[in-house]
């Protein structure tokens, strides 16, 4: 099975994608034995990332002379992506007095994991390997914490008075804009409320706007608001500091004022003023927020077993297993579950499979244990998933027709005990892997708008030469999908690609492009119930992780 295993991570390295987040990465080592006897050693850890099965230098702590037990200050910042597998190499050396340098240091272990790791166990302890990947008395304890750019909203309502008449006819017809000054000064529209028709006492309605495009994060940045229609009345600046005070039950008013009226009359006062009526912050909760405070994601997966795949046995079927070369279902179960499975705790993750005809009595079914265990449907690890995967083709027969909705059905059913639940503890991510076009459509569309309702998000790969273009539907992308009686999903909780359009590509390329999405379904649907993340100390003392 390693085959198949090096083929799908043979790539798994450096994808050009938008970073999620930063994560920073804390090192503290214990036990640290020296060769020297007499004296003890002067620790360095030096983290290295792999990229295209190499490894690369990162970044390296300070030197802690004579100690043992070395709490490293120096703090690594890497860049988080959920879709990707990063595999870092932790390495500890002994860096002799008067070198800094790891030519002549003695190497005294290392520890290798996943960012996936590190972050969904928050504080990953594993033992350091020596040479020959012996296990000595020695450990290291790297701490992850997101560097967290400001993802909070801020509501605010705004109101006016006795703002100048600029119109000969009737009133002014005002609306107020707000500009973030940035650093070299230039201007940058952050909103612009609705025109108040005829009104010299407009109140404007309130709207939402997040801080990152408020004021960049920054509460001291200076703002600008400009109060007008087609005629400039007057602006005034301000802080969001000096906006968010309101909280604090201040009123805060502000004039508004038209420089040239300044300038030009004598006994000028103001253009009218503006009073801030509401503001209100609104916390955003970021993807590794919920799995940092201990939210599972539960992987299944669900295989077509049709007729139309072609018999498992002639080399031209997309089931056929080569002794060397995984087939297309293969490599797209192997590259996505193999990022899934770090935020499982117990490893153990249900494949189902459909469309065939299966023992004793070889009647169809479309949701069926491919390890054939009904009451025990789960597997040990993704390559518990690949061995049921290919032990359970010899034993059925593949027929069809290629329905899905019983799988997301059945998945949706767990989902919903967990979202009863009220908590942000599992969220289920549901693999389908089909070699054609469904033939139950309407019902999927059915249970699709029903999932989206639950802490669930569905990921279709087309295998094979097919025509996939009805499958579009599903995804959502090109219009709202809704079920065969008009009800909208509430949100998008579908992924669709076809595994042709990576055929040439790396596996990781595949898994980045159908994970890309679930972060945000992630966030979308626990802040859209208003649950918030679990706090460390709530779940990580009953919490136990398989290796």
């Amino acid at each position: 099975m390693s085959n198949i295993y090096e083929s799908a991570e043979a790539t798994l390295g450096f994808i050009s994608s938008p970073c999620l987040t930063k994560v920073e990465l804390r090192v503290a080592c214990r036990g640290i034995s020296d060769r020297d006897a007499l004296s003890k050693p002067d620790p360095c850890v030096v983290l290295k990332m792999q990229s295209h099965g190499q490894w690369f230098e990162v970044d390296r702590t300070e030197v802690i002379r004579s100690s043992s037990g070395p709490v490293f200050s120096k703090i690594f910042l890497v860049d988080y992506y959920f879709e990707e597998v990063q595999r870092l190499r932790f390495e500890l050396h002994d860096i002799s007095s008067g070198n800094n340098g790891l030519r002549d240091a003695d190497f005294l272990g290392a520890m290798e994991c996943t960012l996936g790791q590190i972050v969904s166990q928050r504080k990953l302890t594993k033992a350091l390997l020596k040479q020959g990947n012996t296990a000595g008395k020695s450990s290291i304890t790297v701490t992850a914490e997101e560097l967290s750019g400001n993802d909070d909203y801020v509501e605010l309502s705004f109101s006016a008075r006795k703002l100048d008449d600029k119109d000969f006819f009737s009133k002014s017809d005002p609306f107020l804009e707000i500009f973030r000054i940035n650093n070299d000064g230039t201007e940058s529209l952050v909103h612009r409320t609705e025109t108040v028709m005829n009104n010299l006492s407009p109140n404007w309605k309130s709207f939402k706007v997040s801080l990152n495009t408020l004021c960049s994060g920054d509460q001291d940045r200076e703002l600008k608001l400009t109060n007008g229609k087609h005629d400039f009345i007057g602006e005034f600046q301000t802080t969001f500091k000096e906006v968010r005070a309101e909280q604090e039950g201040k009123q805060i008013q502000w004039e508004c004022i038209n420089p040239k009226y300044q300038m030009k009359k004598k006994n000028y006062r103001n253009s009218g003023v503006v009073t801030l009526n509401h503001c209100k912050i609104i916390k955003m909760y970021s993807f590794l927020d919920y799995i940092m405070g201990g939210c599972q994601i539960q992987f299944t997966v669900a295989i077509d077993f049709t007729a139309s795949n072609g018999d498992p046995r002639n080399s031209c079927s997309l089931h056929y297993i080569h002794p060397y070369q995984p087939n297309e279902y293969l490599k797209a179960l192997v590259a996505v579950g193999e990022i899934c499975q770090d935020y499982d705790s117990d490893k153990m993750f249900p494949a189902f499979g459909f469309g065939a005809l299966i023992p004793p009595d070889f009647k169809v079914s479309h949701d069926f244990a491919v390890n054939f265990d009904e009451d025990n449907p789960e597997c040990a690890g993704i390559q518990g998933v690949v061995e049921a995967y290919q032990n359970c083709l010899p034993k059925i027969q593949l027929y069809g027709p290629t329905n899905i909705a019983p799988i997301i059905q059945k998945v949706a059913s767990s989902a919903s005990e967990e979202m009863h639940t009220k908590e942000a503890m599992e969220y289920f991510i549901l693999l389908i892997l089909t070699d054609g076009v469904i033939t139950d459509m309407a019902d999927t569309r059915e249970a699709i708008v029903h999932a989206s309702h639950l802490p669930m998000s569905v990921i279709i790969v087309g295998v094979g030469n097919a025509d996939f273009t009805d499958m579009q539907i599903l995804d959502g992308d090109d219009g709202i999908l809704r079920s065969p009686k008009g009800e909208p999903v509430l949100r998008d909780i579908v992924q669709f690609v076809p595994f042709k359009d990576f055929k040439h590509a790396s596996p990781a390329a595949l898994a980045k492009s159908v994970l890309a999405e679930v972060p945000n379904q992630v966030v979308d649907y626990y802040n859209a119930k208003g649950i918030k993340p679990k706090c460390m100390s709530d779940f990580e003392s009953s919490r136990t992780f398989s290796p």
